[in-house]
């Protein structure tokens, strides 16, 4: 089958097209016919092998860790899936390739197309899990740095229907995207604790951060301390006291086909830029470049 893979640690370079061998499913697993492939800032991490000491890569590799497409190959043991049956998940191999291993997915619903479905397994347990180790409820104000990306458009719409509001930070660009998206939009860098503090006079509750791009020292300064700070992003946070979220992931395939069904009717709303397989390597480019808005995919015929 054709896979994009890396067999060596670097830049978007080390990156290329391979014919590898077809996986087959163990036992609880079942294989996916992959139409769309989710990519992650985390990727690139991991190709540049900036996270070895975390994620240990065996090499050579096929990214990526989402996928959608159609059940094709069942292991043994698996019952709760079909051949035939279109799916969105996470994947147990590489998920930039034709084919994926996979044990934990949800029935994609008819009405929503498959760029949009991969853009949630990932993004939508990202934002659920913090949202749910700050705690965040009703009435209360929770600061999002970075929040136009894929984890941000998602944990905007789920932390405002939890009844709170929303101060979500992004570049110029995105500053209708996220007041579209529900949130109150300012734009990140020098003055921003004056300006939260303009948008939240009685403070903010909890902080959010995606960015990874110096915001936890602001974000003391706004809560007082570092309680209910929590980063995706920024590996100082340790050094400063503060909560780095990196996982385990909470892969419910039941909480995912909720949000799957939400998608569907447009109750939550996705945003997606769309690359062919083969541009692999200029879609990692343009994830390590940041700034990206709604979720990055790569698409398979």
């Amino acid at each position: 089958m054709k896979a994009i893979l890396f067999d060596r640690f670097g830049g978007t370079e080390v990156l290329h097209e391979a014919a590898i061998e077809v996986p087959q499913p163990g036992p609880g697993q079942f294989r996916v016919r992959v139409k769309a492939a989710g990519l992650n800032a985390l990727d690139g991490k991991i190709r540049s092998g900036a996270l070895e000491d975390v994620f240990p890569t065996l090499l050579p590799s096929v990214p990526g860790h989402e996928l959608a497409g159609v059940v094709d190959a069942l292991g043994e043991g698996v019952q709760h899936v079909q051949v035939g049956d279109e799916v969105l998940g996470w994947s147990d191999t590489g998920s930039y390739a034709e084919y994926a291993l996979a044990t934990t997915v949800a029935p994609k619903p008819a009405g929503l197309d498959w760029q949009h479905a991969v853009a949630l397994p990932v993004a939508g347990e990202t934002a659920e899990r913090v949202l749910n180790l700050l705690g965040v409820t009703a009435g209360e104000t929770v600061l999002m740095h970075g929040a136009a990306g894929a984890v941000g458009t998602l944990a905007v719409q789920l932390a405002t229907a939890r009844g709170a509001r929303v101060i979500g930070t992004a570049g110029p660009a995105n500053q209708e995207y996220l007041a579209s998206l529900g949130a109150t939009a300012t734009v990140y860098g020098e003055g921003l604790v004056e300006r939260v503090r303009a948008l939240a006079p009685d403070g903010v509750d909890a902080v959010f951060d995606l960015a990874g791009k110096g915001a936890l020292e602001d974000s003391i300064t706004l809560r007082g301390g570092t309680e209910r700070i929590v980063t995706i992003a920024d590996f100082r946070a340790h050094q400063l006291g503060i909560t780095f979220a990196n996982g385990p992931q909470e892969r419910s395939a039941a909480h995912l086909a909720a949000l799957a069904q939400d998608a569907a009717t447009g109750k939550v709303v996705t945003t997606v830029t769309a690359y062919p397989l083969d541009q692999a390597a200029t879609a990692q480019q343009v994830s390590d470049a940041g700034h990206v808005r709604g979720k990055l995919v790569l698409t398979l015929d």
